[in-house]
């Protein structure tokens, strides 16, 4: 993985989606479909590295 800020993680551990691919956007000089990839391998790298780290789950709300 390319060398990310380290809030980059964060905002991903704290579901900031939003401001996490900003900030890939911003290191790595990309287009958004890019930092879009970027996004979901260091997502995925996280779950498997750091799991306990997240505070939401991988699942969508469930109402009711």
């Amino acid at each position: 993985m390319e060398q990310l800020p380290e809030n980059v993680d964060l905002d991903i551990l704290e579901n900031r989606t939003i401001l996490a691919l900003k900030a890939i956007r911003e290191s790595l000089g990309c287009t958004l479909h890019e930092a879009v990839d970027v996004y979901a391998q260091r997502y995925e790298e996280l779950r498997r590295d750091r799991p306990d780290d997240f505070h939401l789950s991988r699942e969508p709300n469930q109402i009711g």
